[in-house]
């Protein structure tokens, strides 16, 4: 289906990325068209491609546009999840447009706001021309959906080693819950997991008193680990919760008594921990709990996840009023939802998120209205404008 030349930007380059079937690790030609539509502008383009053991090698993107004054950066990933169960009205990799919305993989996760940030970029130099007070740069990656082991963090790292600097980072994921301008993202909790096992005796059921039955004393951790809560919130981050994910013994036999008992957790934790004191506390209530009485294992996973947070400046100000000006809404400053590349990029700027609206990211018929990838490109120029004024 070939895009209509008189729509928007926007709609033109989102069609063109949702066409790229880029199931994470595939890319399709993702990345090609973030660097068509950059290269004409001026902007320096760079593919770096990284390797890791056991992983796929993931293609990234760097570009580049000024070597001098503050550099604002968008940030942002074209790999999705796959299409999955069920029929699409329209087809996932199609890029229909239908009574107003976009459809397909990627929409609103995240093609459409990369569209929308190569949009805003390009109006505004083609308004401004080249010579800014400043440098503006894209970190694209194509492994954000899956381990995100060969994306942003290695390219970042990359970046680091070439002597790149950046000042600000808007990372455009679908932050808004319901309405464009409802959310700016300043910060993440963070996320560790962990595998409780409880360790018994296997045994015949009519004769208890020769085995060591571990489920009581799975349940009786696990009720440790929940009797309390981990904390109260702060001012900026809700509280931390610890989920259970699964409750597993394995045992086919109803007239055995099973060896072990095993558990998988997840905590998604604020500002209050860190991974290493959060599992400190773990520990210490599963040891308070067993006493002498239950034997268990705990193997806390390694966690590139901490809780982190932008606090409100000048720059989070500048956002706000981009949003305000173009949707008269004003914003809430949030740290809910789950993870992002964000916790990478906060290592070497201070970052925002701000997107468009994600109610039906990862489901079937994926979409976005074409009228907020319109709005949405207004304020990434609106931000420009702000961020680098005219001499």
């Amino acid at each position: 289906m070939p895009a209509d030349h008189d729509a928007p930007q926007a709609l033109r380059l989102a069609q063109a990325l949702i066409r790229c079937a880029s199931v994470t690790p595939e890319d399709r030609g993702a990345l090609d068209v973030v660097a068509d539509a950059l290269r004409p502008a001026g902007f320096t383009i760079e593919r770096p491609v990284f390797a890791e053991p056991g992983y796929p090698d993931t293609p990234n993107l760097f570009a580049r546009l000024g070597d001098r004054g503050r550099c604002l950066v968008f940030a942002g990933h074209t790999d999705v999840v796959p299409e999955g169960e069920g029929p699409w009205r329209h087809g996932p990799f199609e890029g229909a447009v239908a009574e107003g919305m976009l459809y397909g993989r990627g929409a609103a996760d995240m093609k459409g706001g990369v569209a929308c940030m190569l949009a805003a970029t390009l109006a505004f130099l083609e308004r401004r021309g080249p010579d800014l007070p400043g440098s503006i740069a894209f970190l694209i990656t194509g492994d954000e959906e899956g381990p995100a082991v060969n994306g942003t963090v290695k390219l970042l790292d990359w970046a680091r080693a070439r002597g790149e600097r950046f000042d600000h980072c808007i990372l455009g994921e679908p932050t808004n819950p319901g309405r464009l301008g409802e959310m700016i993202k300043i910060g993440r909790r963070g996320s560790l997991t962990g595998k409780l096992t409880v360790i018994g005796r296997q045994g015949h059921v009519a004769y208890p008193h020769k085995a060591e039955n571990p489920i009581p004393g799975l349940l009786r951790l696990a009720s440790a680990l929940i009797a309390e809560p981990l904390d109260q919130g702060t001012a900026h981050f809700d509280a931390s919760n610890l989920e259970f994910t699964t409750i597993d013994v394995g045992n086919p036999a109803t007239n055995v008594i099973p060896a072990t008992a095993r558990a998988t957790f997840n905590v998604r934790f604020n500002d209050d921990w860190t991974a290493e004191s959060l599992g400190a506390e773990i520990r210490r209530r599963l040891e308070q709990a067993a006493g002498n009485a239950v034997r268990f294992t705990l193997d806390l996973q390694p966690s590139n996840a901490p809780a982190f947070l932008t606090r409100p400046d000048a720059f989070v100000d500048l956002v706000s009023e981009a949003i305000r000006a173009e949707t008269g809404l004003t914003p809430i400053l949030s740290t809910t939802g789950g993870t992002s590349d964000a916790r990478f990029i906060k290592d070497s700027c201070p970052v925002i998120e701000f997107g468009l609206v994600g109610e039906t990211m990862h489901q079937t018929d994926e979409c976005v209205a074409v009228a907020d990838l319109e709005r949405l490109t207004a304020i990434y120029e609106r931000v420009l404008e702000a961020y680098f004024p005219a001499s």
